[in-house]
């Protein structure tokens, strides 16, 4: 059973329960596995030897998550080659691919946790009440190790981006 965090966010003010460890800079980036667009499983190790960007949120058909992933996307333009960006939610793949296609994304991808809840489990953004993703933000570096990390304590604001996007500029620095 995994650990239980009550309280750790809320939505509307709402306290809700997280399940799974709360990580932290330095951590090792745990492993999990999430379906791609294409149904192919993807993990951690997608990508190894870049720079990931993971963003949870709770469904790409919300006015937040839908900002927030655009935004992402518009700043990966100019990331550096060695920086992937994953959005990660428990929305159906095809229902990502279909957001995916209407918002123009193409910079990032997105990846969906409905069938075992494995990164939201292993990154603590599992919402028991819901079995959405909460809103968290984990950069993790070349090596594995978690080099940022942002749980959103109200679910429906956004993360701190100026935040995020300075601390993946000092890592392809």
């Amino acid at each position: 059973m995994p650990v239980e965090r009550h309280g750790a966010v809320t939505l509307k003010g709402k306290p809700l329960t997280l399940l799974g460890s709360a990580l932290k800079v330095g951590d090792k980036a745990p492993d999990f596995k999430a379906l791609a667009n294409d149904l192919s499983e993807i993990g951690l190790d997608a990508d190894s030897g870049k720079v990931r960007l993971y963003l949870s949120v709770p469904s790409l058909d919300t006015a937040v998550c839908d900002a927030e992933t655009k935004r992402f996307n518009e700043e990966a333009e100019a990331f550096s080659k060695d920086v992937a960006v994953y959005t990660i939610s428990c929305d159906l793949p095809f229902a990502q691919k279909r957001w995916c296609g209407l918002a123009a994304v193409n910079n990032l991808k997105t990846l969906s946790d409905h069938r075992d809840l494995s990164f939201g489990g292993a990154y603590g953004t599992w919402i028991k009440e819901t079995r959405f993703l909460s809103r968290a933000v984990f950069l993790v570096d070349k090596k594995g190790v978690l080099q940022y990390v942002e749980y959103v304590p109200e679910v429906g604001e956004h993360p701190k981006y100026e935040d995020v996007l300075g601390a993946v500029k000092k890592l392809t620095a």
